[in-house]
């Protein structure tokens, strides 16, 4: 099985945080191979040069070769470019498991987070790109930390 690692990748929190889940998911199974863009020299080691036509080309032959696609969704709005690869894996169906720890996603049932919703500015929740949630729940899933992460790719085994 293929796994294509869908994640922003210019910051070194990124990075650590890309590998160390990564890590995490090569070790489940010796038949999982995880194709993450951070590691592929040719167009991510940005002391190099890489057009974008170069970039597409690689990390679209990887995720359209990919049976399941892992996009993180945390941060103030979704990856542009993790969005980009949400939508060409559902054109070409392929299964996504979006990954969205955000802390502020908990106390749904708390009445005073229910009733700020209301009053303009008092949002105690963070907003995610429904669409794009929509394109990923419609052939995948949606799931809120790492170990729910690896039991839906344990899923797709």
């Amino acid at each position: 099985m293929k796994i294509y690692f869908a994640n922003g990748l210019f910051s070194e929190a990124d990075r650590m945080y890309n590998a160390y889940i990564v890590d995490k998911i090569r070790k489940m199974d010796s038949k999982i191979e995880v194709y993450l863009p951070q590691e592929n020299g040719d167009i991510n080691d940005k002391t190099k040069f890489a057009d974008s036509i170069k970039i597409a080309e690689e990390d679209n032959k990887e995720l359209l070769s990919s049976d399941l696609v892992v996009a993180v969704l945390d941060g103030e709005i979704i990856d542009i470019g993790v969005a980009s690869e949400i939508g060409l894996a559902f054109g070409k169906e392929i299964p996504v498991v979006g990954l969205y720890t955000d802390l502020r996603q908990h106390g749904a049932s708390n009445p005073e987070k229910l009733d700020a919703v209301g009053v303009i500015g008092e949002n105690p929740f963070q907003y995610v790109n429904t669409y794009t949630i929509g394109l990923i729940k419609l052939n995948g899933t949606v799931v809120n930390n790492i170990d729910a992460l690896l039991d839906q790719i344990k899923h797709y085994l």
